[in-house]
């Protein structure tokens, strides 16, 4: 029955309030303790596991330690070294400062902690408390300098709790997750994890920033590392100063149907963001499947003076005081570096791969930036002469270059394969392009630098095309008049359900312009204002670009197969076409012998 005076809770019932929203399950424990170790500067920390961790949970490191006076102290709710004043608030650099921890695993668990902050073993003590009585006398207890915590018998206390806990897989796999963030925001410390008496993970340290993408292989696994790009990126690169952003971003074709490879920090602390999430989603657009998500591991340094982390008792939501920038700097350094992997910086890594080199490879390094474009890319060919200005590559095999390096990362085409695929050869094997994927994706990179520059040029028609459509599609398209002569399309109504085409882009010809311009509308339609309509111009560029590339069973030249390649490797994004799709693979030549067993 509730009691209509108010009264002070006892210290065990407030820690439980606490420890419901900070010790959720065996997973939220080994978490805590883990950044406590962190925040002590230990080299090395051992896990232990049984039954998941509901029954007990060991961690021991090698950090900084306890002084004995303090360990009593260090179960008390609010106690901690980590923050004195408000001022510690405004610019936290710890994993753990409320000193909430502690004290709330205690009040649901049979909790022991050894501690030593001598470089004495015998100077080690023990306290140990239950969650029936927070009182407890500090002992004796030998232990090299570093702290051991024990927690046994989680939720003993609180049956309905211990009731809400998965199966032992499930918890030691949510508890196998919690360490694989710590790894990878912590790849100076070796850490070893234990289930029932098994090793299970045992992430040695590495000793320098080049040895880094060791240990997010050895975490995240090789693929990971073999599809994904190292970006390094500093805020004042983009006129915003005090942001660097580093880590690996997976390639379009290495995403997933789930958000479960997705590892972002702020200051080494994991976090959950939905301007972040947004930011990175953005940054995706134009190379993603729909309904499919990327994977990656970043990491964002900032000042903590402008990042709130006092947010949510888990501390896995933050608050940046300019949310803008943050967003701005993360698109812009994600975006950037999709754009700059072309096919040479592709094959580079791949062969790096190949050599298992432990240094990770930036993203300006070998890559083509958008400085080096060409000022020629600029301009939207003349509509049927896509490729008429054929390049010095009409090569047969036979008289490729002997010497490698002068082989481009496309090769030179050998034949069309049913008039889909294109087939080259380069210097490490075979290379197949999908030709109309290819070109989609060049025409439209091409619309948008035209539009972002000076606006698409418009190819008047001799004769004007009269086309039929509904009265609400005639209306719209006389609505967005200037839209639509910003797309390249010049249309005037005629009568109430048709319109006069007068000019269309001249990457287009004119049999497309047709479905062109429905689809186009069906788009002014769907979005109903011109601020919708400029948020989705690159949708419509996309859909121009598709209708303007070449089609399935179009017979090219090897002059035009070759120049479509040339042009794939000054084109940014070309490993996709605009609807997320590869659009090229290669199979080496070992690839192929093991295909064919030779040598074997």
């Amino acid at each position: 029955m509730m009691n209509d005076r108010i009264q002070q809770l006892n210290t065990r019932l407030s820690n439980q309030i606490a420890a419901g929203e900070v010790v959720e399950r065996p997973a939220s424990v080994v978490k805590e303790l883990l950044e406590n170790s962190l925040d002590a500067n230990c080299s090395r920390i051992d896990i232990e596991l049984e039954n998941g961790g509901s029954r007990l949970i060991r961690i021991r490191d090698d950090g900084g330690g306890i002084h004995a006076d303090d360990l009593t102290l260090a179960l008390s709710r609010h106690a901690t070294s980590k923050i004195s004043d408000v001022e510690d608030l405004k610019a936290v650099v710890t994993l753990g400062f409320r000193g909430e921890a502690l004290a709330s695993i205690a009040s649901v668990s049979r909790l022991s902690l050894i501690s030593n902050a001598t470089s004495f073993i015998e100077n080690g003590c023990c306290i140990t408390v239950t969650g029936e009585t927070m009182q407890a006398d500090v002992s004796p207890a030998p232990h090299p300098q570093g702290t051991t915590v024990e927690v046994k018998d989680l939720f003993f206390n609180t049956p309905a709790r211990r009731n809400f806990l998965r199966t032992e897989k499930t918890e030691l796999q949510r508890v196998e997750d919690v360490v694989r963030k710590i790894c990878l925001s912590h790849p100076q410390v070796t850490i070893n994890l234990q289930h029932n008496g098994k090793v299970l993970r045992q992430y040695v340290a590495v000793r320098s920033e080049k040895e880094s993408a060791r240990r997010t292989g050895a975490v995240l696994g090789k693929p990971f590392l073999e599809s994904s790009v190292y970006l390094h990126e500093e805020s004042s690169a983009h006129g915003i100063s005090g942001m660097t952003l580093n880590g690996w971003i997976g390639l379009p074709t290495h995403s997933r149907s789930q958000a479960d490879q997705q590892y972002f920090y702020v200051n080494g602390r994991n976090i959950r963001d939905k301007l972040i999430s947004h930011a990175i989603k953005q940054g995706y657009q134009d190379v993603l499947h729909h309904g499919r998500h990327p994977v990656f591991a970043l990491f964002l340094e900032v000042d903590p003076r402008v990042v709130d982390v006092n947010v949510h008792p888990t501390k896995q939501e933050v608050r940046f005081r300019e949310s803008r920038q943050v967003h701005d700097f993360l698109f812009r350094s994600i975006h950037r570096a999709l754009a700059d992997v072309r096919p040479e910086s592709t094959l580079m890594e791949s062969a790096v791969s190949d050599q298992q080199a432990a240094a990770p490879v930036q993203s300006n390094i070998g890559f083509r930036g958008t400085g080096s474009r060409r000022t020629d890319v600029r301009l939207i060919r003349e509509q049927n002469a896509i490729y008429s200005n054929l390049m010095d590559t009409d090569q047969s095999p036979s008289e490729m270059p002997s010497d490698d390096e002068t082989i481009p990362p496309l090769g030179f085409a050998i034949a069309q394969l049913h008039g889909i695929y294109i087939l080259a050869q380069n210097a490490n094997g075979l290379v197949i392009v999908d030709m109309h994927a290819a070109h989609e994706r060049i025409t439209y990179e091409r619309m948008k630098i035209s539009s972002d520059s000076d606006g698409i040029k418009m190819q008047p028609l001799l004769v004007p095309v009269t086309m039929t459509l509904s009265e609400k599609e005639c209306t719209t398209a006389e609505d967005y008049q200037a839209e639509l002569l910003s797309l390249g399309l010049e249309l005037q109504r005629a009568s109430d359900e048709s319109i006069m085409v007068r000019a269309i882009p001249v990457v287009l010809n004119s049999e497309s312009a047709e479905a062109l311009i429905r689809d186009v509308l069906a788009d002014l339609i769907e979005y109903g204002s011109t601020d919708r309509v400029s948020q989705h111009r690159d949708e419509i560029l996309s859909t121009m670009a598709c209708h303007g590339s070449v089609r399935a069973n179009r017979k090219l030249t090897v002059p035009e197969m070759n120049a479509l390649l040339r042009d794939m490797e000054e084109t940014e994004r070309s490993g996709q076409c605009n609807h997320g799709r590869p659009t090229w693979t290669e199979q080496s030549i070992s690839e192929l012998d093991h295909l064919f067993q030779r040598g074997q």
